[in-house]
């Protein structure tokens, strides 16, 4: 794990005689160190007077620009780290009488790369690097990120799950479009890096407050034929950790995981052609939740929450780029995503002392999720280098079929209900983005236009002794309207560093629903806002840099969370969405200091989020009954305030490590809301607050020439969530790899959760109710694989 680094920089302009202002070609330009005039790298002018120097480490330098017939003329040179390209202004060289055209040999040479950025804007993390959670899913990859925990199947970024998810820089269905669905399955076979950027500038979109985690796909372009391919194999639950209640089926128990995984790349002149398929088939018991709920009126309930899972993801992404000249390059691409799921399972409620069972709802869910999409983008490189204009339309199709079997068993009936929720989404994406480099940074701006429609239909079937909302089915379309312009501006000297940017954003959503529905009628609403970002630095000394950090940003309801059909993967606590749900929005202030050496660096930042209109689930009961309803809502104002360290040491070739530690304070005030489903309710919350944190270590050991090996712990302190606490969690990680077949092949092992220590325990309390919960889910996994390159 590191920052983001620029390997090298690239520097370039146009040298031209004084008099008649037109381009020189074969002037020699040499660029030298500033304190000893050492030779850092030359180059010759093109035509047109152009000239590039590449692989330019930050520092200080002198160019030197010289052509016979003409004056030689020194120029002072300040490279940074924030951009790749610099764009110095036009060189006039003035000319000299009787002097003979002459041409001289300039070497060209190429600069190491650059150890450790002072980048502190974006935190890269490579998937290939992370052995102890090789082979899993993308959700699980992430679990040993710096300031990244995961909690019931989300990703939370400094105690705060609204992270926007983005797959190759881009919002797609694989993940929801920002939100966070499917990570728990895509394999992380199919990815290449990950991104963490906690302060993101305008040219993203403006959602998820807490940060962007970008998933970067693998993707080669080497000459010639070339790939890799893979296999992974694993199993968990390796023993019953909590025993079921009476009359149930068995947990899943020595759960298979088969991950085989094939790339394949040509290349040819002009053409690049590429393919990637993953495949991910995982059984596991995803659910094992049991759960003590006490009523007012001192009625006990226990019941457990069972759920065994198989799983199949398969992602197939091919494309070709065509450059079309030196100039210009044409990709088009497409990748299929297919996502299979078959849940079965099994929840009993029994009284206080488990003498009697009140109820048996068993239940098999089979979902189908099908993502096509299609891409084409296009990029104009100018003369300068770094000059861009890229140009990308895309079109994503996702259906989602979900149908639901129940059994529900009472004490002196039994009934079958069914359910089928049909949902088709589609998206069309086009965006124009440019960059000019300058000679102390670069500008961004750019256009980005969505259109999204995703209409659905659910249809309950009930059967005897029905206990499904019937009348809560039909039919509702979302529709949603999204354009919007960015500009940044990013400026860095020898001391300051600046990027100042806003994004203004035009969102219009409609949400039309069935006129039947008992609850909710169609709703609406539009907002134009800016958001912008601000950062300034300052470095004190090659050692040090002090940062300061601003955003505005805003997290809006995504379908799911506006969706208004009950959902019964919980017998007795049911979940329903809000129409009347309205975005959150968010300001954030980060205070970041790096102090970096030449084996390592300390990183610290102080952080404080406040936030209005706070999206969360609010539970409540109705009278004359014991079901809880759980329902979207705004709560009102919120706070995140906190301090971040990770420290990167490395201790000798054979050892290096590095601590992450996030401490943090969480409140929401004090609200009242009105709960419409399924009869109009008052909830009202007095101010919670809580301290928590966690603490991550990874250590890495080279053994032995291509022998390595990684032990990481995590520690998750106790921590607010809606109308509650969770618990404390802890889990240590392993894992080893050898290169084999000349460094062509590797081998891995490696076991998650050691000591089957990760186990998640709420605390809830309702009006009218509280309940606790212990979630016995599998967390222990051994797995082995071995991939090829050729």
């Amino acid at each position: 794990m590191a920052f983001a680094q620029i390997v090298g920089v690239t520097i370039s302009g146009i040298v031209k005689n004084k008099m008649s202002l037109s381009g020189l070609s074969y002037v020699n330009v040499l660029a030298k160190t500033e304190k000893d005039s050492a030779f850092v790298a030359g180059t010759i002018t093109k035509e047109e007077g152009r000239f590039s120097l590449t692989g330019i480490k930050p520092g200080n330098y002198q160019l030197e620009f010289s052509f016979s017939g003409f004056r030689k003329q020194t120029q002072p040179l300040f490279v940074g780290s924030l951009s790749e390209f610099l764009e110095i202004p036009p060189i006039e060289l003035e000319k000299e009488a009787d002097k003979e055209t002459k041409i001289e040999e300039v070497i060209l040479t190429s600069s190491k790369k650059n150890e450790i950025s002072n980048q502190l804007d974006k935190k890269t993390y490579s998937v290939a690097d992370n052995i102890s959670q090789s082979g899993g899913s993308v959700l699980q990859s992430m679990q040993n990120l710096p300031g990244v925990t995961v909690q019931d199947g989300k990703v939370q970024l400094r105690g705060n799950d609204k992270v926007t998810v983005l797959i190759d820089g881009k919002q797609t269905a694989l993940t929801g479009f920002g939100s966070q669905s499917g990570l728990d399955n895509i394999p992380a076979s199919a990815i290449d890096k990950i991104e963490i950027i906690n302060n993101p500038s305008s040219k993203y979109d403006a959602n998820g407050n807490a940060g962007i985690i970008n998933i970067i796909m693998k993707k080669n372009k080497q000459n010639g034929w070339n790939g890799k391919v893979g296999f992974t194999y694993g199993t968990g639950s390796y023993w019953v950790r909590k025993e079921n209640l009476p009359t149930i089926r068995p947990q899943y128990t020595i759960t298979p995981k088969i991950n085989p995984s094939v790339s394949l790349n040509y290349r040819k002149e002009k053409v690049n052609i590429f393919l990637q398929v993953d495949n991910l088939y995982t059984e596991t018991l995803n659910k094992n939740e049991f759960v003590t709920r006490t009523y007012d009126d001192g009625t006990i309930i226990n019941s457990q929450l069972k759920r065994n899972r198989n799983t199949n993801y398969l992602t197939t992404k091919a494309g070709i780029d065509w450059n079309i000249d030196s100039q210009n390059t044409l990709t088009i691409s497409g990748l299929y995503g297919s996502e299979k799921i078959i849940d079965r399972g099994d929840q009993p409620f029994f009284n206080r002392d488990l003498s009697q069972r009140l109820r048996l709802w068993q239940f098999l869910e089979d979902e189908l999720k099908t993502t096509i999409m299609g891409t084409a983008s296009y990029q104009h490189k100018f003369k300068d280098a770094g000059h861009l204009l890229n140009v990308g339309f895309n079109y994503t199709f996702h259906r989602e079929d979900e149908k639901y079997f129940y059994d529900n068993y009472l004490p002196t009936s039994t009934g079958t209900d069914a359910f089928k929720l049909l949902s088709d989404e589609q998206v069309y994406d086009f965006n124009v983005d440019y960059v000019k480099p300058l000679k102390y940074g670069r500008i961004e701006t750019g256009i980005k236009l969505r259109n999204r429609s995703i209409p659905t239909n659910m249809n309950f079937i009930p059967g005897a002794n029905s206990v499904l909302d019937v009348n809560a089915g039909g039919w509702a379309t979302y529709k949603e309207l999204i354009p919007a312009v960015y500009g940044n501006y990013i400026f860095e000297n020898e001391k300051w560093e600046a990027e100042l940017g806003i994004r203004v954003e035009y969102v219009k959503i409609q949400y039309d629903v069935n006129p039947n529905h008992p609850t909710y009628k169609s709703d609406s609403y539009n907002y134009t806002q800016p958001f912008p970002n601000l950062r300034l630095a300052y470095k004190l000394n090659d050692h040090n840099k002090l940062s300061v950090f601003y955003n505005r940003r805003v997290d809006r309801p995504n379908e799911v969370d506006i969706r208004i059909f009950p959902k019964y993967d919980d017998a007795e606590i049911i979940k329903v969405g809000n129409p009347q749900l309205r975005p959150q929005f968010t300001n954030s202030v980060e205070l970041g200091h790096k102090y970096n050496w030449d084996s390592g660096y300390l990183y610290s930042a102080l952080y404080h989020r406040f936030a209005n209109g706070t999206i969360t689930r609010i539970s409540s009961i109705v009278p004359e009954s014991t079901l809880i309803y759980a329902v979207f809502q705004n709560a009102g104002k919120s706070y995140n305030s906190g301090l971040e360290m990770i420290w990167n040491q490395k201790i000798s070739k054979a050892y290096s490590f590095n601590i992450n530690g996030n401490i943090y304070r969480n409140q929401i005030d004090a609200f009242s809301v009105e709960n419409l489903y399924p009869q109009s309710n008052i909830f009202s919350a007095s101010q919670e607050t809580a301290i928590s944190g966690n603490l991550k270590l990874n250590n890495i050991f080279k053994v032995s020439k291509g022998f390595d090996a990684q032990l990481s712990a995590v520690y998750l302190a106790p921590d607010i969530i809606p109308q509650g606490k969770i618990g404390s969690r802890f889990s240590i990680d392993l894992g080893v790899k050898k290169s084999i077949q000349n460094g062509k092949g590797e081998l891995f092992l490696n076991a998650t959760d050691l000591l089957n220590t990760m186990v998640i325990k709420k605390k809830i309390k309702g009006n009218g109710f509280a309940y606790t919960s212990d979630d016995y889910y599998e967390t222990q996994v051994v797995r082995l694989g071995y991939s090829y390159k050729f």
